[in-house]
Parts: C-alpha cells; sequence; structure tokens
C-alpha cells in the first residue's frame, strides 16, 4: 500500500506540469504570402528537379505550411529542354497518353518529346509528384514551364532560385 501511494503521488506532479508553451500555427487564406519563383533547369536531373520544385509549389519549406491550404509560391521554370536524364531514361523510358478514342493510346519516349515539346516532360515530372486532388490540381496551376530563357512573368519580379544551394 505505501508504495503505492508514492507512485500515485509522483503521477500528480507530472500531471500538474503546463501543456505546451507553443500553439501549432495554421495558415488562413488571408495569412498566406505567397512568391514568384524562377528555377533554370539547365543541366538538373529532371528527377530531383521535379521533387524539388513539386516541394516548392506546395509550400513545404515555410514555417506556416498547412496541408489542406495552397500555401506554395509561384514557380516558373526556365530552359527546361536542357534538363538531364541518367542511365538509358531518355531513350527507354515510355509516356502513355491516351486520346480518348478505342485503339487511342499512343506512346512517346523522352527524346521524342524533348524534340517535340519540351515543356511536357517536366510538367509530366512534377505533376506526378503533387497530390492528386483538388488540392493538387490548384498547386499544379501555379507552375509554368518554358523552353527558352524567357518568361513572360517579369512584372511580378520573380526571385532566382538556385536548386543546388537548396537542401
Amino acid at each position: 500500500m505505501g508504495n503505492r501511494n508514492i507512485f500515485y503521488s509522483i503521477n500528480l506532479k507530472i500531471n500538474t506540469v503546463d501543456t505546451l508553451s507553443y500553439k501549432t500555427v495554421s495558415a488562413t487564406p488571408a495569412s498566406i504570402q505567397k512568391e514568384w519563383v524562377v528555377v533554370d533547369a539547365t543541366d538538373q536531373i529532371l528527377g530531383r528537379l521535379a521533387s524539388k520544385v513539386a516541394e516548392m509549389l506546395r509550400g513545404k519549406y515555410k514555417v506556416n505550411f498547412t496541408p489542406n491550404l495552397d500555401c506554395g509560391d509561384n514557380v516558373i521554370v526556365i530552359n527546361c529542354e536542357k534538363v538531364r536524364f541518367t542511365g538509358k531514361k531518355l531513350t527507354d523510358k515510355v509516356y502513355v497518353r491516351h486520346t480518348g478514342y478505342p485503339g487511342g493510346q499512343r506512346f512517346a519516349t523522352p527524346k521524342e518529346l524533348l524534340a517535340r515539346k519540351p515543356e511536357a516532360v517536366v510538367e509530366e515530372a512534377v505533376k506526378g509528384m503533387l497530390p492528386k486532388t483538388r488540392l493538387g490540381n490548384k498547386l499544379y496551376s501555379n507552375l509554368y514551364v518554358y523552353a527558352g530563357a524567357e518568361h513572360p512573368h517579369q512584372a511580378q519580379n520573380p526571385k532566382i532560385i538556385n536548386l543546388n544551394d537548396l537542401k
């Protein structure tokens, strides 16, 4: 009986300690600050580029990240035709799409797609790394991919980001 009372008094002392001194702050649509950033895809490996861009679109690096809100930045990717592939992915990887008609399945390798529409390679890779929900569709609309070094978003004063400096 004596040992039981000691254990009970210890539990009372532990339970009287205040809870966390910091509260989790959830962002609200009014408190979200979106920025415009430019990413140069020259000599970047596609998958690593796409994962970092998806993280920026999602806003996961921000202090007030909230999973159910669009708190990421607007990302502009330039020079997407100069992206790199490792191994034999340039010729062996296959992108599959469907026209919607019977027998309408179409196949393309990254080499063919880079020659025809270079933006599609980066867009497809980033889209695959975003959530497959309405929020993911909203985040995807914040991505702008261009084949050359020029882009029409100079008025937004985008900040240039070097992906090699990010973790």
